[in-house]
C-alpha cells in the first residue's frame, strides 16, 4: 500500500495536480486550462474525474490520505478563495465545503498558492533545516509566503503576505484588484510584458518582437530575446529584478530572515531575474543585512513545484 497526497495547484492560466507520495515523488500528474471554467462547480466536477482517471492509471494499491490545493488568495482558516483577482470566479468562493462532496472521508485543506510553495521548499525542498525564509512566486501574478521561528504567518484572518499589492507607484498600472501601481504589475509575466511594450513604444530600433500584438506576446518570448542579447529584452529584465530587489530589501528590514527563494516562470530564466534582483536588494538593505541574506532558487523540482507544494499541506496537516 503506498501512502499518498494529491497535490492541485489553481493557476489563473493552468490547474496542475498530481499524486505525490510520502518523500516527495510525483507519482502521475496533470493539468488543464481553468480559464475554460466559468463557473467553480464544473471546474470541481471535472478535476474530480481528472484525479480519478490518474489514480486508476497507477495500477497501484495507493491510499490517499488527503488533498492539498494552492489557489489565488486562498483563505486557510475558511477553506475559501476570496476575490482572486487572476480568476475568473468572482466573490467568496467556499472551496473547501464544496470540493469535501467528492472526499467526504479524508481532510481537504487549501492555502495561498504562495503559503504552498513555503510549506513545500520547507517539506522537500531547500527549505528543510530553515526557520525564517520568504517565498516569492513569479507567474501571471506575484505571490509570497513568510516563514517565521519555523511558523508560516497567517496573520489574523489568513491574508498575511501579500507583497505583491504593496503600492509601488501612485497612480501607476492598473491592477485587476481594482488598485493602481501594485508591485505584480510591473513584476510577474503579465508585468513584464507590460514593460516591455512600453519600452517598445517609447525606444527607436528594429526588434523582433516589434510586430507581435500584447495578446500574443509572453515572458517566454522576452525572455528569448534576452537570452540572445537584445537591449530592450534586457532592459526589461532590469526593470523588473530591480523593482524586485528595491520591495523585498524592506521585506528583509522587517523579517530578517535566511534566504529568500524564487520560483515561477521568471525566476527560471535564472541569471536575467536574479542578477537585478540580488543588486538592488543589496544597494537598498539597510547596511546590517548587506551580504547576510541569500537569494536562492526553489530546490523542488520545477515542473511540479506548486503540486508538491499543495501536496505538502496534507504532510502538515496530519504531522507525517
Amino acid at each position: 500500500m503506498i501512502k499518498a497526497a494529491i497535490g492541485i495547484d489553481i493557476g489563473g492560466t493552468l490547474t496542475k495536480f498530481g499524486v505525490v507520495g510520502e518523500q516527495g515523488l510525483c507519482l502521475r500528474t496533470h493539468f488543464f486550462n481553468t480559464s475554460l471554467y466559468r463557473d467553480v462547480d464544473t471546474f470541481q466536477k471535472h478535476l474530480y474525474e481528472e484525479i480519478q482517471i490518474m489514480i486508476h492509471s497507477l495500477n497501484k494499491d495507493i491510499n490517499i490520505r488527503g488533498v492539498g490545493v494552492g489557489a489565488p488568495n486562498g483563505n486557510y482558516f475558511r477553506g475559501t478563495i476570496e476575490h482572486a483577482p487572476n480568476l475568473q470566479w468572482r466573490g467568496i468562493i467556499p472551496f473547501v465545503k464544496k470540493f469535501r462532496k467528492y472526499f467526504p472521508d479524508i481532510p481537504v485543506v487549501l492555502t495561498n498558492d504562495a503559503k504552498a510553495a513555503a510549506i513545500g521548499e520547507m517539506v522537500y525542498g531547500g527549505a528543510k533545516k530553515m526557520r525564517n525564509f520568504v517565498v516569492i512566486t513569479l507567474g501571471t501574478g506575484l505571490g509570497n509566503a513568510f516563514v517565521v521561528d519555523g511558523r508560516l504567518i497567517y496573520g489574523h484572518d489568513g491574508r498575511a503576505g501579500e507583497l505583491g499589492h504593496v503600492n509601488v507607484r501612485q497612480n501607476g498600472r492598473l491592477c485587476r484588484c481594482g488598485n493602481r501601481g501594485c508591485l505584480e504589475t510591473y513584476v510577474s509575466s503579465t508585468g513584464i510584458k507590460r514593460t516591455f511594450s512600453n519600452l517598445l513604444r517609447t525606444k527607436s530600433g528594429k526588434n523582433n518582437l516589434s510586430n507581435i500584438s500584447f495578446e500574443e506576446l509572453t515572458s517566454e518570448m522576452i525572455y528569448d530575446e534576452a537570452r540572445n542579447g537584445d537591449t530592450l529584452a534586457l532592459e526589461a529584465f532590469s526593470i523588473t529584478g530591480k523593482m524586485l530587489g528595491m520591495k523585498l530589501s524592506e521585506v528583509v528590514a522587517i523579517m530578517n530572515p535566511e534566504a529568500i527563494f524564487l520560483l515561477g516562470g521568471l525566476a527560471r530564466t535564472g541569471k536575467l531575474i536574479f542578477e537585478p534582483t540580488l543588486g538592488s536588494l543589496e544597494k537598498n538593505l539597510f547596511p546590517i543585512f548587506r551580504g547576510k541574506v541569500k537569494l536562492l532558487p526553489s530546490k523542488l523540482k520545477e515542473k511540479n513545484a506548486a503540486i508538491l507544494g499543495a501536496a505538502a499541506l496534507i504532510q502538515k496537516h496530519l504531522n507525517i
